[in-house]
């Protein structure tokens, strides 16, 4: 099973892999920068080499990591300046991870700020299709949304109708959250129930299309449009949920990356010995 967390790259980026193997990652997520700000320093070559000389070392496989954009940029945006800003630091983003050897790069998709669905998916396949004419071959995935206001992609037909729309198709694919599926509202609950979500995704999104997945319980309940992501098993998805979908994701050899919380009830390396577990 690959399975990992997101890992810290404080001290220098090659000190993530380090972070990972302590942790007994076989999967793990990066930010390549901070993720608060707008502005990074360019890469390093020399610490961009590390990087791919330890995770070549590590034994983790390439399309076991993945990077994570920002949180500032908003891709659905009708304001000029701040899409335009948005998909630049998208363009910029891909060039890191090719440099890094990282080939998976999620981003959250945004919000139309009361423009509208329409005008935002507009706005998405705009931004997205400028970055995936970059030229290098990291894919960018298309992470679900957990139904917040004015946002986009959180129903499956919707993220499948974005994904169908965007040029070159080989550049794009599908992060899913499993938190914010259900604080969407697909039940995950139970065996059956989570299979027939994972059934409308395939039929909506298409599960080839599927490239990691967020493995997250949840604080907040079933529809709730509130993202809080939980310890596994604990949250109101609980155990025989979040075991279908780690089943899911490991017969299909899908990278699962947790991002839950720390604290005095579990660390990250609990969580990862719980997905094992439920797996």
């Amino acid at each position: 099973m690959k399975v990992g967390c997101h890992v810290s790259i404080s001290g220098s980026i090659d000190r993530a892999v380090d972070n990972a193997v302590d942790r007994e990652c076989t999967a793990f997520q990066i930010f390549t920068r901070n993720p608060r700000g707008w502005n990074a320093a360019p890469l390093d070559d020399g610490v961009a080499g590390a990087f791919r000389e330890k995770l070549a070392a590590s034994g983790i496989e390439e399309d076991a990591v993945c990077a994570h954009m920002p949180y500032l940029p908003n891709l659905a945006s009708p304001k000029d300046e701040g899409f335009a800003r948005s998909v630049r630091s998208l363009v910029e983003e891909t060039e890191r991870c090719a440099k890094l050897g990282i080939r998976y790069l999620v981003t959250h998709l945004g919000s139309h700020l009361g423009s509208g669905e329409e005008a935002g998916m507009g706005r998405l396949v705009e931004g997205l299709s400028e970055a995936g004419r970059a030229k290098n071959n990291v894919m960018i995935l298309l992470e679900n949304t957990a139904g917040q206001k004015n946002s986009v992609g959180s129903e499956f037909g919707q993220l499948g109708e974005l994904l169908r729309k965007l040029r070159p198709a080989k550049k794009f694919g599908v992060c899913l959250d499993t938190c914010h599926a259900f604080a969407y509202g697909y039940d995950l609950r139970t065996k059956k129930s989570a299979r027939a979500a994972f059934d409308e995704f395939d039929a909506k999104v298409g599960l080839g299309n599927l490239r990691i997945l967020h493995l997250n319980d949840a604080k907040a309940g079933l529809g709730s449009r509130l993202d809080r992501h939980y310890h596994l098993g604990l949250g109101e998805i609980g155990e025989e949920g979040i075991s279908a979908a780690a089943r899911m994701a490991s017969g299909r050899g899908i990278p699962v990356i947790l991002e839950t919380p720390i604290d005095g009830e579990r660390d990250d390396a609990g969580n990862i010995r719980k997905a094992r577990e439920l797996a």
